[in-house]
């Protein structure tokens, strides 16, 4: 990559009246972003123009029609819908709601067009972008279905890298939906991007039992003794280093979370709890397993205190250089990998 160049980061403006907008002008108020990134957001100069005024902060964008004119070097604004929005901080608003899925489109698809290199999305409503048109729980889904990829949660901050088996299911669906064939589909997604977007060649993973205690050998549940332990073995026989099922309600306690390079728990709960206890609102959501780059910060819309210039920044900026991190290791490995092929190919 030339010096002059920057990663293009494209950033859907999230729910409208949550604190999206206030995070993605903090963020980038600071002009040393720009010798990281070029940002690319994907809203309405307008809107950006209101939410500048309302937070007293002196930034200076761009506006552009499409993701084909992006200038690198600028915060370009581009102009996804031409409508007037009526902003009402702290507010759940359906209405608005159709202009976040909106944003989210549009990024998703330039990303999926390469005309950015990869996405961070700002916090949304679930309950508002609801619609028979767009129908997912979250963003996770939604990208994994575009992108046709099996996707994981993945929560890091700095070593500290927690996934998920099962993410947004309610607590009482949890252990039917947890089978050997998802405990090894999330394994394999978790070991590649340890690979491919984190440069650790040899990767250690843990996995976090189901029940108290990990069922206590069959006391307290059986699925750790006849699903997660049996699964684990036939991992570990495919070289892949995993262990496990550890007690959850200790793990972290004890600091045995920094012997690996990775956590799964079996739920979201149990693994998003401790994370955010330890990551001090540093914590990043990174999308593994997709053909493209996707992270957010670890929070939501935080509607109370929604417009009134308190929002703490940190975890989406952290969202910001985690994305661009992640696309120079990706970038690296495929490289890497072309070179080896290429190489191979001359010897035969």
């Amino acid at each position: 990559m030339k010096k002059a160049e920057k990663v293009r980061i494209g950033i859907s403006i999230g729910d409208l009246n949550g604190i999206g907008s206030e995070i993605i002008l903090k963020t980038f108020h600071d002009a040393r972003m720009l010798e990281f990134c070029t940002p690319v957001i994907f809203a309405n100069t307008k809107l950006l123009s209101f939410y500048k005024k309302h937070f007293k902060i002196n930034i200076n964008f761009q506006g552009i029609d499409n993701a084909s004119k992006i200038i690198d070097g600028k915060i370009n604004v581009v102009n996804v819908w031409k409508d007037n929005t009526k902003i009402n901080f702290g507010k759940e608003d359906k209405f608005l709601g159709k202009f976040t899925v909106k944003s989210l489109e549009a990024a998703t698809n330039a990303l999926i067009n390469k005309e950015i290199d990869t996405l961070v999305t700002a916090p949304i409503n679930k309950n508002v972008i609801q619609s028979k048109e767009f129908n997912f729980p979250g963003h996770t889904d939604y990208l994994a279905q575009k992108m046709k990829g099996d996707s994981l949660m993945l929560m890091v901050c700095d070593k500290l890298r927690v996934g998920l088996l099962t993410d947004h299911v309610a607590v009482k669906d949890i252990a039917e939906k947890i089978t050997s064939e998802l405990i090894q589909k999330k394994v394999a997604i978790i070991h590649d991007t340890l690979k491919t977007d984190f440069r650790i060649q040899k990767p250690k993973i843990a996995i976090l039992g189901i029940n108290p205690h990990s069922g206590d050998n069959g006391v307290i549940g059986k699925e750790d003794e006849e699903v997660l332990k049996p699964t684990i073995l036939k991992i570990n026989e495919r070289g892949t280093l995993v262990y496990g099922p550890y007690a959850a309600d200790s793990f972290f306690g004890t600091k045995n979370y920094k012997n690996f390079d990775a956590v799964i728990a079996a739920y979201h709960d149990q693994g998003l709890i401790p994370f955010k206890t330890l990551s001090f609102g540093k914590g990043v959501n990174f999308t593994a397993g997709l053909s493209e780059i996707r992270t957010s910060p670890d929070h939501g819309t935080a509607y109370e205190i929604a417009g009134k210039g308190e929002a703490d920044y940190t975890s989406f900026k952290e969202a910001v250089f985690s994305s661009i991190e992640i696309f120079k290791c990706r970038s690296e490995y495929n490289s890497l990998i072309e070179n080896q092929l290429q190489k191979q190919s001359k010897k035969l």
